[in-house]
């Protein structure tokens, strides 16, 4: 089930890193910042609900969406009340899964639209589909990913450390040219764009909206 979560991630342009305990899951939590946590219950070890509470108790705010098959009530509202953000109980549909994601990602940043609108670029979420002035940009799925991300965090600097882990998992391989290279695509495709990407020297790269 992992894998095929994985893998269905990857293929939609989010990276997803698995860890199989809770204690791994604190580990890798706490040197690394993630978007969102998709948890179990039942771990090896320690449960699920048990790093909730952990997460919830140390003051985490990462949005939490158990996936479990624990189709109890109380269940539920055990995790609920624990500070999990949403349930689903397997078997699941992928598509369903990806856009409860897709929800509480929008919540965490105050939204209510798939659709980020910046200037004359228009970036929708669900579909990965970009326009300039109305005409449709064809991106490569490693472009949507920089772009998705640069949106996120318009007017910050990230450094090349933060891009790659947003753009790959743990392990995958990636050269130190490649972030390079996709931004180099990314910054001519989008010439006509609202959203320029500084390099920050020394530092790193800064997405910002011409007015």
């Amino acid at each position: 089930m992992a894998d095929a979560t994985q893998e269905y991630f990857r293929q939609i342009g989010h990276p997803l890193d698995w860890t199989i305990s809770v204690e791994q899951a604190e580990r890798t939590l706490s040197w690394d910042d993630f978007d969102l946590l998709i948890l179990d219950i039942n771990l090896p070890g320690r449960s699920g609900y048990q790093l909730l509470q952990s997460l919830r108790s140390k003051g985490k705010t990462i949005p939490v969406l158990i996936l479990t098959a624990r189709a109890e009530i109380d269940d539920r509202v055990s995790a609920l009340d624990l500070g999990a953000d949403d349930y689903m109980v397997k078997p699941i549909d992928f598509r369903e899964l990806a856009a409860r994601c897709r929800a509480l990602l929008r919540r965490e940043r105050g939204e209510a639209s798939n659709a980020l609108i910046c200037g004359n670029l228009v970036f929708d979420l669900a579909t990965h589909q970009v326009t300039v002035n109305g005409e449709l940009v064809e991106l490569r799925l490693r472009e949507v990913q920089l772009l998705e991300l640069f949106l996120n965090n318009l007017d910050r600097v990230l450094t090349k450390e933060e891009i790659a882990n947003r753009l790959y998992t743990f392990d995958e391989a990636h050269t130190p040219n490649a972030i390079e290279q996709t931004l180099t695509r990314l910054r001519r495709k989008l010439a006509n764009s609202s959203l320029l990407i500084k390099t920050i020297r020394g530092l790193g790269y800064l997405g910002h909206i011409d007015d």
